[in-house]
């Protein structure tokens, strides 16, 4: 059986990681001060280029979705996941790649390149400190670090949200083999997420490191998309339905995002999390691929495919830009070439390192851990025969 994706999850992943690449740019190089800014109004710029970190709750709540699906489809029931092999399939998936960026990022940081260093308030670290930086990323700690020293690397500071994500991979298992005899205990976990996530960001409002990158202020975006991948596995609509859900969640995504942040810090980030899993719970109930998956919709489509990548090496890209080429000294007309470079470069590292270093150690990881199971379970792949989750149709599910 051939391998097919869904191209509503790769829209939507590319979506989220463009943003996120825009809103970088833009701390950087300010888009308001170069051609864009005349071409927009001020406000719709800062609404499609500032509010780039609900990019990453959508991400969120795609994570939570997929990865509660895969469990289901491949065991049937949560409480039968395999954690062992669930752990195995994460890493194998995240930490080749992840160990290349943080490798290069603390290269080029002891090399003396400056968007690479460690500065706490302002004060050059040691070079030991990479020990610590860089330790945080890889046990998922980043965010904490972060609460505590502030904004301290350029490149290695993004990588907070994969700390969130990489806390739910090692609980989940853990919680759906705790809930053999609770069946509910899951959903009941999930609901207290999404109720705690507001009422933390409303406790530390005056705070972004706190408010946008804390456990408890993200937790509930992954939670909405668990909860919206039980739903599908137990009900789906009609297609008539399913697709004027899809539109309407597609409405209150954008409308949601294009709110803002700012003021919105409490529930914003709950509306674009609930949108994109009412968008994921009604896409389920597709039983053909949407229109999304034309032509004019492809490059995006490849951002989401190689999000990951892009994700983790994009500002990589950034900051040996912003160092060969300050904000100061880019002019106002070179601003949106340099931005068209910037996210060349980015695609093609981020297609190299997937080429190259991200499926073949994956694939190879799962071929010698999984050759004996009867059904494959490559990332990305939806190969094993369709469950109950969706309705008869194949997803793309990593």
């Amino acid at each position: 059986m051939s391998e097919t994706r869904d191209p509503v999850v790769d829209l939507l992943r590319g979506v989220a990681i463009g943003v996120v690449l825009l809103l970088h740019f833009s701390l950087t190089y300010r888009l308001a001060a170069s051609p864009l800014g005349d071409l927009l109004s001020p406000a719709a710029l800062r609404a499609v280029v500032n509010n780039g970190n609900f990019g990453v709750t959508i991400f969120f709540a795609v994570s939570g979705f997929l990865i509660t699906s895969n469990v289901l489809r491949r065991e049937g029931r949560l409480a039968d996941v395999d954690i062992g092999a669930f752990y195995l399939r994460r890493a194998a998936r995240i930490l080749p790649p992840l160990l290349l960026a943080v490798s290069v990022i603390t290269a080029l940081g002891l090399a003396g390149a400056p968007s690479f260093t460690n500065r706490v308030d302002g004060v050059l670290q040691p070079n030991g400190y990479f020990l610590v930086a860089a330790g945080s990323v890889l046990t998922f700690t980043h965010n904490m670090l972060m609460q505590s020293a502030g904004y301290f690397n350029y490149c290695l500071n993004i990588y907070w949200s994969l700390s969130v994500e990489e806390m739910f991979y090692l609980a989940f298992p853990l919680l759906c083999f705790a809930s053999a005899k609770r069946g509910w205990m899951v959903v009941a976990l999930c609901v207290a997420a999404a109720a705690i996530g507001p009422l933390y960001r409303h406790a530390h409002v005056d705070d972004e490191i706190f408010y946008m990158y804390g456990y408890p202020a993200c937790f509930d975006a992954i939670a909405f998309g668990c909860l919206a991948a039980l739903a599908a596995a137990r009900q789906s609509v009609s297609v008539t339905v399913a697709r004027l859900g899809v539109a309407a969640a597609a409405a209150l995504l954008a409308l949601s995002y294009l709110s803002g942040i700012k003021g919105n810090e409490v529930f914003g980030f709950t509306a674009v999390a609930l949108s994109t899993a009412l968008l994921l719970f009604f896409n389920a109930s597709l039983a053909r691929p949407s229109r999304v998956g034309s032509v004019w919709s492809a490059p995006l489509r490849w951002a989401g495919r190689h999000s990951y990548e892009l994700y983790l090496f994009h500002i990589v890209v950034l900051a040996l830009m912003r160092d060969a080429l300050p904000r100061d000294q880019l002019g106002y007309d070179a601003k949106l070439p340099w931005l068209l470079c910037y996210l060349l470069l980015s695609a093609v590292v981020a297609g190299l390192v997937a080429r190259h270093l991200s499926e073949p150690a994956n694939a190879s990881i799962r071929r010698r851990f999984f050759a004996s199971r009867t059904r494959p379970c490559g990332a990305g792949a939806a190969t094993a025969p369709p469950g109950p989750v969706f309705a008869g149709r194949e997803k793309e599910v990593s």
